[in-house]
């Protein structure tokens, strides 16, 4: 295998955040056998800073940006336009009452009043006010968004996998609409901007193809990548929807299941 693509949250990170120290040695291994190693996650660049020297790049939001964690610099983006965050949201409100809306720009989160959903890992940061910043409507939060990577919406009352459902059938092609396991939580990108037209992308630009590449994740948002790598492992812990779809299984990631196919793979 030339590339590994590597969830975050649920697959190469334990419960609570933490990378265990197999797992970091597995990457280190995989890396020194020669494999490019691409985190591929939902979340922001501000989160794969933590990895620099483990990692060769960070496909984040889900695929609207590629981050260099060594540089700490943002190499591509697919940014989502003022006028269809706009309609999104409008739309949202209209088939999920009582959703609230906030826009990740990579380095910070705009909310407006109704999203009421804090991120923890953010929130323990030395400067919470400074990343997730509160505005007083979301006309304000897309005045002050640099660039839209993401729009987060959030129901407190309802399960993700139902929004999903929903918004979906609302939403049509305009936007990629998926979820990670928040509760109550999706996440929109562009047309057409997914974890695989990323890594695509990134594959074609070092000369490999879907074959070269092994996948790892547990969640719905994982399934695109999953589908298109030429070899994928589902997580022990997976949504229901990933361990329908992929016939590889690994531990889960709190027994370091991505750790236990990298050493098969390269020891």
């Amino acid at each position: 295998m030339r590339l590994i693509a590597t969830d975050l949250d649920g697959t190469l990170l334990r419960s609570g955040g933490a990378l265990s120290d197999r797992t970091a040695d597995a990457l280190r291994l995989a890396r020194r056998s020669g494999a490019t190693v691409v985190v591929v996650t939902a979340r922001p660049p501000r989160f794969a800073d933590a990895l620099a020297g483990l990692v060769d790049l960070a496909v984040c939001g889900n695929g609207a940006v590629v981050y260099d964690p060594t540089a700490r610099r943002i190499v591509a983006s697919h940014a989502l336009d003022v006028p269809t965050a706009r309609k999104t949201a409008d739309t949202l409100r209209a088939v999920l009452p009582g959703i609230g809306c906030a826009v990740e720009t990579g380095h910070r989160v705009f909310l407006e009043p109704a999203f009421t959903w804090r991120c923890e890992i953010d929130s323990a940061a030395c400067c919470p006010d400074d990343i997730q910043v509160e505005l007083g409507s979301f006309e304000e939060v897309l005045d002050r968004a640099e660039l839209i990577t993401k729009i987060l919406a959030h129901h407190p009352g309802m399960h993700s996998d139902a929004m999903l459902a929903t918004a979906r059938e609302a939403l049509g092609d305009r936007v990629e609409v998926t979820h990670s396991g928040g509760p109550g939580l999706l996440e929109i990108c562009a047309a057409g901007v997914t974890k695989a037209s990323t890594v695509a992308q990134v594959c074609a630009e070092r000369g490999f193809s879907a074959a070269d590449v092994v996948a790892f994740g547990d969640a719905p948002n994982d399934l695109s990548v999953l589908r298109w790598a030429g070899t994928s492992y589902a997580m022990g812990n997976a949504h229901p929807d990933v361990l329908a779809a992929v016939a590889r299984r690994t531990l889960t990631n709190n027994e370091d299941g991505v750790a236990v196919v990298l050493e098969g793979l390269f020891a």
